[in-house]
């Protein structure tokens, strides 16, 4: 990792509050392409997904699912239900911008995409209970959408298309069928 992106990981950690969404923002934009410093950072990560602070874990879920695709090793299928259940957090902040990263996962791989998506469809079929269950269900048919947008298989537009039409409620029904206009 060269000294420009290890700064940005130790200004994640600024008193600026400027300084450390600058260093998310570059982390971030980063992560949308292969790189070769994933496994320098892969395990300190792992860690902050479970620590106490809320922005550590959010940020730590939202680059692990950027990393996705820097994992030559597969570390993801092992890894993956700790990233899963910070989209299960009890500040739902930091569940819903995990949610919303998480797809990225799924251009990892087949293995890694095909257990993303068991895991959605899993969760969008039983989070009917959840608080804010309809704002889950619609970052998971956004994600699907994105992750389709990129890879164009025509089986996550399908799941999507079986999620969408469990919805028993019409109002909800038209609001995840907009995420696929």
């Amino acid at each position: 990792m060269d000294s420009i992106m290890k700064s940005y990981f130790e200004n994640l950690e600024a008193k600026d509050k400027n300084v450390q969404l600058e260093a998310f923002q570059h982390i971030m934009n980063a992560t949308k392409e292969k790189v070769d410093w994933s496994y320098e950072v892969w395990d300190q990560l792992i860690d902050w997904l479970t620590d106490s602070d809320n922005h550590r874990r959010a940020r730590a879920a939202q680059f692990l699912a950027g990393l996705a695709i820097s994992d030559p090793e597969k570390k993801m299928l092992h890894d993956f239900p700790m990233l899963w259940e910070v989209t299960k957090e009890s500040k739902f902040v930091t569940a819903r911008h995990t949610i919303q990263s998480i797809w990225k996962v799924g251009l990892a791989g087949k293995e890694q995409r095909e257990m993303l998506l068991n895991y959605m469809i899993d969760r969008f079929k039983n989070a009917i209970d959840e608080k804010h269950y309809t704002l889950i269900r619609y970052d998971m048919i956004v994600g699907l959408k994105k992750l389709y947008d990129e890879i164009k298989d025509e089986h996550i537009r399908e799941i999507a298309m079986d999620l969408i039409e469990c919805e028993e409620d019409n109002k909800y029904r038209k609001k995840y069928l907009s995420a696929w206009k």
